[in-house]
């Protein structure tokens, strides 16, 4: 499957697939569990209950972000996204501590597995579903983020909880065919100790990237040469290389949107619907640029400064 062909799915159906595959691979590793009573198969299994859980949160989440502005919401509600990632986060670290509870008490009281093969079958089947379901995520949250349309951050937060699903697995499989192998018991819950750890990590990373997007950050380097190009082109244009000049550029985004604020200064002289033209010109340069762009241009006469304040910048 190319790029192309996995933008064609929409964010609420990712969703949508990402919990049917949690109730699937749910079922597959308590089963698998429950066949071995491996207190590291029951830390993957409870992960996997973030995962679904997580996913109807960022369903929900993307279908309030698709709403279109309103009077209390002039703005939109693209930061609801970032509301699903950082649930997900603080589910990631609820399981973590759930997995330690758990396997502490294994660790004080060790207990044989059993019937280790099929156990652990059933484990790398839930894990090739969440790969192939994480890589169609991954593809599709690029060419959203690409053509600037909503659901990037949420369907992306996703699949990386996937992806640390799969490392979980993996992990837990090669150390309960260990356990299996060697007679150490007490390793599998120093496993499962150790994948509360693992996903400890992720969790915190992904709060982190929650928080800092709701502090609406700036655009990227590589989109804000991008747009520093385009500048430069009209600055330089025959004609117009000495008049036409753009400051004060401020950018931040909020969820999929990206915003641009600037000054373009022109000659006192000019007609208000030429400079209005010129504007016209810029803007749609920038959205061609970047898509989905929102820019905000003030226009003032050559010579004249605006020093920048807080104020001055796009209400969130």
């Amino acid at each position: 499957m190319t790029a192309a062909n996995a933008q064609q799915f929409t964010p609420r159906l990712l969703l949508s697939a990402s919990i049917g595959v949690a109730v699937i691979t749910i079922a597959l590793k308590l089963l698998a569990w429950r066949l071995t009573d491996s207190v590291g198969l029951l830390s993957d299994a409870l992960e996997s209950l973030v995962n679904l859980a997580s996913a109807v949160f960022a369903l929900t989440m993307v279908t309030i972000a698709a709403r279109p502005a309103d009077d209390g919401h002039p703005y939109g509600h693209h930061k609801a996204e970032y509301f699903s990632s950082g649930f997900e986060g603080l589910l990631i670290v609820g399981a973590a501590v759930a997995i330690v509870v758990a396997a502490g008490e294994r660790l004080l009281s060790p207990q044989p597995l059993q019937a280790v093969g099929p156990g652990l079958a059933l484990a790398v089947g839930s894990s090739a579903l969440n790969g192939v379901l994480a890589w169609v995520m991954f593809r599709a949250a690029r060419g959203y983020r690409a053509r600037g349309s909503g659901g990037a951050i949420a369907v992306e937060a996703d699949a990386r909880h996937l992806m640390t699903d799969i490392w979980t697995t993996a992990g837990v499989v090669a150390g309960v065919a260990l356990v299996a192998w060697t007679g150490w018991l007490w390793l599998d819950p120093v496993i499962a100790i150790a994948v509360a750890l693992n996903i400890l990590r992720e969790g915190y990373g992904l709060v982190w990237r929650a928080s800092q997007g709701l502090m609406d950050p700036a655009l990227e380097p590589e989109v804000m040469a991008t747009i520093e190009g385009v500048l430069k082109g009209f600055e330089r244009r025959g004609g117009e290389a000495a008049v036409v000049r753009f400051d004060h550029i401020a950018s931040r985004q909020a969820g999929n949107r990206r915003f641009i604020d600037l000054h373009l200064h022109l000659p006192a002289g000019w007609s208000l619907g030429r400079a209005a033209a010129l504007r016209g010109e810029v803007e749609q340069a920038l959205l061609d640029a970047v898509p989905g762009l929102r820019a905000s241009i003030q226009l003032l006469p050559s010579g004249v400064e605006v020093r920048a304040t807080a104020g001055d910048e796009e209400p969130g």
